[in-house]
């Protein structure tokens, strides 16, 4: 696999049932986007998949 542009990949739901499916470059750029959607969003069902983590760390990452 290649190398991204994106960072951070987000999956998220929305209140009415809209699928959402963005990605963001950095860390603040992640938090506007969250801060702008927040009142349309179920923030149970937000998805947020860092492409820089390491593989083997995804492993054994906790999820909800």
């Amino acid at each position: 696999m290649g190398t991204t542009s994106c960072r951070y990949v987000i999956n998220a739901t929305g209140k009415g049932g809209e699928t959402y499916h963005t990605s963001c470059q950095g860390k603040q750029e992640l938090k506007k986007w969250i801060e702008d959607h927040q009142e349309k969003l179920l923030l149970d069902e937000l998805k947020i998949t860092d492409n820089r983590k390491n593989p083997f760390l995804k492993l054994f990452s906790l999820s909800k």
